[in-house]
């Protein structure tokens, strides 16, 4: 079994290439849906954050712990801290799981945040530029533009992902031209 990382930043277009991954046959593993599953009424993050308003109906709001730590790197680590080491298990889980397959894909956007990189053998990295992400998180998301840069800035530059990866797409053009780019590289996998 070949496990294979694909990352990239906010905004790149990682989804997409799941998307089209998928289609080919290849199973996905997409870490930032297991992140949202842990969170859901996690008791480690409850604990942690218990004297903040991090709750909406009862439940871990996403957004407002989002907006508590990534204004907050103390906060933003203790909340890493608890989420990673499910992660990785998450993810051996799924290795375990699919044992039989010939090539596994985990969608891992904070794969070298996480130090990661141990699980797998091979990393495809989605390189947008920074401009076209700002964009497209400010319209997907409905950020302001300073909320979207402070996302952005808390992960690791483009440029440093793109020179630990084996494989880098970019994603600044057309969609077709991306869908494109993602096929001729399974295709030599």
């Amino acid at each position: 079994m070949i496990r294979i990382a694909l990352v990239g930043n906010i905004a790149s277009g990682k989804s997409e290439a799941e998307k089209i991954i998928s289609e080919f046959g290849y199973k996905v593993l997409d870490t930032d849906n297991v992140a949202h599953s842990l969170l859901e009424n996690n008791e480690d993050v409850i604990k942690a954050f218990a004297g903040f308003d991090i709750f909406e109906n009862g439940n871990i709001s996403r957004e407002k712990l989002g907006k508590l730590v990534f204004g907050d790197n103390e906060k933003k680590q203790l909340l890493e801290n608890i989420l990673y080491p499910q992660i990785r298990n998450k993810i051996i889980d799924f290795f375990k799981q699919n044992s039989n397959e010939k090539f596994l894909f985990v969608s891992i956007p904070l794969l070298f945040e996480s130090n990661m990189t141990d699980l797998f053998d091979k990393i495809i990295f989605i390189y947008a530029d920074d401009e076209i992400r700002l964009k497209r998180l400010m319209s997907r998301n409905n950020y302001t533009k300073e909320y979207a840069q402070v996302r952005m800035s808390a992960q690791i530059s483009q440029d440093e992902k793109a020179k630990k990866a084996d494989v880098v797409i970019f994603n600044n053009s057309t969609l077709e031209k991306f869908h494109q780019d993602i096929k001729s590289q399974l295709l030599v996998l």
